[in-house]
């Protein structure tokens, strides 16, 4: 078995019967930001996968809930699941996202998730 099929299998182990993510709980320390929080979205570079939105790089948005701990889209990809991250989800106002949405919807909102790698404190 070579060692992409050994981490792969590792992975679908730890999680059997228990689900993914539930298979981290536990795995991430600290949440770095609780429900409430005002969190700007960084700019990281990105070379093959994230679930980081392009347009939401640099958007201010507000932490809505801790949702879970997982290893990020950008380390799973590559098969690295050693170190899981906190997951939380953020809600935007949409005329913050994109400057030309209607002024008469200045109530909608867009909410996501992110993990904690992409988040700062605003």
């Amino acid at each position: 078995m070579s060692k992409n099929q050994h981490d792969r299998a590792h992975h679908a182990k730890k999680a059997s019967g228990v689900g993914d993510p539930q298979c981290f709980r536990g795995e991430a320390g600290q949440a770095k930001f609780k429900n409430g929080d005002k969190v700007r979205i960084r700019d990281l570079p990105d070379i093959f996968y994230t679930r980081c939105q392009v347009y939401t790089r640099g958007a201010v948005g507000r932490i809505t809930k801790v949702v879970y701990e997982s290893p990020a889209a950008e380390d799973e990809a590559w098969d690295n699941t050693d170190h899981p991250e906190w997951f939380y989800s953020v809600v935007f106002r949409q005329h913050e996202l994109w400057p030309d949405y209607p002024a008469s919807y200045k109530n909608d909102t867009l909410e996501t998730e992110f993990s904690e790698r992409w988040l700062e404190q605003a």
